[in-house]
């Protein structure tokens, strides 16, 4: 009886621990395709910059991101805490406006920030600058969540991510 409790305790924990939530719904927010205006937005709302997260339809690892990470309640609370979220395709088409006011599309907009590789996930600050960059998907749950405090935390003016995360 008392492994049953213990088996049921430990279930019951894993699953509350892991809230998952779809990210289309609470990961990324609804795009309105003026960046300017997000940044004054994100000013508004006490924020501290704009994560992009670069993908492409097929991109077995964007798809894995979203279903193993991005999907958990945790770091979406943590990443909308800090930052306006926002998924960018790479082959767009979809009309947008830069942070310097400029209409391009989401295709060049990507090209024109080196996004070669997908996931590549960019942040920026309140000025538009970008100041964190990392291609790839996250290892897990704690790496990405690391680069976000990353970010938050200021720590890319002083070392790159990799000798951040030796430190913790």
């Amino acid at each position: 009886m008392r492994q049953l409790l213990i088996v049921f305790f430990m279930l019951f924990s894993a699953s509350a621990w892991a809230e998952t939530r779809d990210p289309a719904n609470h990961f990324f927010q609804p795009k309105f395709g003026d960046l300017q205006a997000d940044l004054q937005e994100a000013k508004k709302q006490g924020k501290q910059g704009i994560f992009l997260f670069f993908e492409m339809d097929d991109c077995p690892f964007c798809e894995r991101m979203k279903t193993t990470i991005l999907n958990q309640a945790e770091v979406q609370d943590a990443f909308r805490a800090k930052f306006l979220v926002y998924s960018i395709d790479v082959n767009g088409d979809t009309e947008m406006t830069d942070f310097q006011g400029k209409d391009t599309s989401e295709k060049a907009f990507s090209f024109g920030h080196r996004v070669r590789a997908t996931p590549t996930l960019l942040f920026f600050d309140l000025d538009g600058k970008m100041v964190a960059r990392h291609t790839g998907p996250t290892k897990d749950k704690a790496e990405f969540l690391l680069l976000g405090r990353y970010v938050a935390e200021g720590a890319y003016a002083t070392q790159p991510f990799a000798k951040y995360k030796q430190g913790k």
